[in-house]
């Protein structure tokens, strides 16, 4: 029912910015949370965020005061924001859509989309 794409991902040295769009097609995502997750070589799949259809804002401690996470729903789209990007935020990073509210763990979304690639260079 809901189909997701993230897209932005890119190489960026450290110290700089970069947005993330996560963005919805086959219907609205408006009444689901959104969340952000991260993997990167030989580790699991980490939170990084998310959003409530409330705007009620989750981050975990490693992002916090650097990402940002909004929505648009007129354009079906959720942002990341990522501000001082550090070497260690390198990962595949995918943004997963549910209908319980903010979770913070992977099994609790229902849909997910494929990832984009963020490299940042020391």
């Amino acid at each position: 029912q809901v189909q997701l794409v993230e897209s932005g991902g890119r190489l960026v040295q450290a110290g700089g910015s970069l947005r993330l769009s996560c963005a919805a097609s086959g219907r609205t995502f408006s009444d689901y949370a959104v969340g952000w997750f991260r993997q990167a070589p030989g580790k699991e799949r980490e939170f990084v965020g998310a959003i409530s259809p409330s705007n009620f804002l989750a981050y975990a401690d490693s992002v916090k005061g650097r990402f940002t996470i909004s929505r648009d729903n007129a354009k079906n789209t959720v942002y990341l924001q990522m501000n001082s990007l550090k070497p260690e935020d390198t990962a595949v990073y995918y943004c997963a859509a549910g209908s319980r509210g903010l979770r913070i763990r992977g099994y609790e979304y229902d849909y997910w989309g494929q990832g984009t690639q963020v490299t940042v260079s020391s």
